[in-house]
């Protein structure tokens, strides 16, 4: 008579969590959601991106009254990135700036203004490109610019230093 074998796969090291999990947590969270259901970026990622896109725009959004670290920014409706401040938001993302034919590309396939320029159609454009491909490289891009997993902006000193790097005071 042959041996029961147990269909079920017993890892060698049951104590050992699976590659996809994360431990650390007390009380986890599960991620937003960056794309809905039809695949298009998420109001809450949108909202994410906004700051994101404000932080290097030109023109620059007003300050809020309350200045702190963790109040989201909104780009004027106007605004683009231009080559000084797509780099910035490069240099910021990845740690370096776009190579030329990379910048080339961005101009050839995404919204731009007449004078080649990131509008924040275009922006968004490059987020829900990325995020279908890959969706953990948004994940460290959100984190970089002080976003948790549930797309809440923490207050990190990165970011102030961000901040206070890339918007001039507004002066009425």
């Amino acid at each position: 008579m042959a041996p029961h074998i147990d269909s079920r796969i017993q890892s060698p090291r049951p104590e050992t969590p699976e590659p996809s999990s994360r431990q650390g947590r007390r009380n986890p969270q599960l991620d937003a959601q960056l794309l809905d259901a039809d695949g298009a970026v998420s109001v809450k990622l949108e909202r994410c991106l906004r700051h994101i896109f404000a932080k290097y725009c030109t023109p620059c959004p007003a300050r809020p009254r309350k200045h702190d670290s963790i109040t989201l920014l909104t780009p004027p409706g106007d605004a683009i990135l231009d080559a000084t401040g797509l780099d910035a938001w490069a240099r910021d993302t990845n740690g370096a700036p776009f190579s030329e034919e990379t910048k080339e590309e961005l101009r050839e396939f995404l919204d731009v203004n007449e004078e080649g320029a990131l509008t924040f159609k275009g922006f968004l454009q490059i987020y829900q490109l990325q995020t279908e491909n890959d969706e953990e490289e948004t994940w460290r891009d959100l984190s970089n610019h002080g976003f948790d997993r549930t797309l809440i902006l923490v207050s990190t000193r990165r970011e102030d230093e961000a901040e206070s790097a890339h918007i001039p005071l507004v002066v009425s």
